[in-house]
């Protein structure tokens, strides 16, 4: 049995900002996986690609997943283009895309939480999310349900069927301003109570300032983040998510989010994924 099942596209990123640009592997599955193994946690990725870039996955295999690639005719690749000095905004457009992920795809291999770490919209069928939540507990990141190829960029479109489908979620992702659009509250406790009344039994909600917990049974936590620079900004979402799933599978929820808040600060130093170890999280949240 694994600890996380992740899937979701691997993605040839491009990243432009003030600094400069510059080209390197992405995708959720890439920093979450990282995020995931490094903080203990048994993980397989399951991803797609075109066969000429099959050889780009021993990124994930060196951050220790097990990985199941299927084939298809194109590799997603995404430019991320940041205007503003704090990241917290981009312009983000879709240059190609992998095939979507089928049930037949996604291995039937027992495991404590899967993981549905998808990009934009269809890539991972929303309709998927019952059958695997017959599987094991799901965690789904709001991007992927969310965020759709518009004419030029990828735009923040709501959810139509997430009173349907969020009850069968067990862990919900989102940043600040998908909270936002998804229950059009801009204050941020305000927005977790209204994905948690929609029925996610866990709620994150990521800010350039904190990561914010709140659960359907009343808990409710913060943690702030801490990062130096900003050179790493990308992949803060997915990293901060995946540490605190790891971490989460044996401690508590507020130890967890403490762990993760500080794990992606780190993280956010450095451009790529996380290669610290959790003595080195632990050094920055004390």
């Amino acid at each position: 049995m694994y600890d996380i099942a992740m899937i979701g596209h691997i993605s040839k990123d491009i990243i432009e900002d003030p600094s400069g640009k510059q080209h390197i592997l992405g995708g959720p599955v890439v920093y979450s996986s990282a995020a995931a193994v490094r903080s203990g946690a048994s993980v397989l990725v399951v991803t797609k690609a075109a066969p000429r870039d099959h050889e780009q996955l021993a990124i994930l295999r060196e951050n220790g997943a097990e990985v199941k690639v299927h084939n298809s005719r194109e590799t997603t690749s995404i430019h991320n283009r940041y205007d503003t000095p704090d990241h917290e905004r981009r312009t983000v457009t879709l240059l190609s895309s992998a095939s979507p992920f089928t049930l037949q795809e996604i291995p039937t291999e027992k495991a404590r939480i899967c993981h549905l770490a998808g990009l934009f919209v269809g890539e991972i069928p929303e309709a998927l999310i019952k059958e695997l939540a017959t599987r094991a507990p799901v965690a789904l990141d709001a991007q992927g349900v969310v965020r759709a190829a518009g004419e030029s960029a990828l735009v923040l479109r709501d959810w139509e069927r997430k009173r349907e489908y969020l009850p069968h979620v067990r862990y919900f992702k989102t940043d600040a301003a998908e909270a936002e659009l998804l229950t059009g509250r801009a204050d941020r406790d305000k927005a977790a109570d209204s994905l948690l009344e929609m029925g996610a039994a866990e709620v994150m909600i990521t800010h350039n300032t904190e990561v914010l917990l709140a659960t359907r049974d009343g808990e409710r936590y913060r943690a702030p983040l801490t990062p130096r620079n900003l050179s790493g900004r990308t992949g803060r979402g997915d990293t901060c998510f995946a540490a605190y799933l790891a971490w989460h599978l044996s401690h508590g929820r507020k130890e967890a989010l403490e762990y993760a808040a500080a794990l992606v600060s780190i993280k956010m130093e450095t451009p790529g994924v996380f290669r610290g170890t959790p003595e080195d999280v632990f050094a920055r949240m004390r």
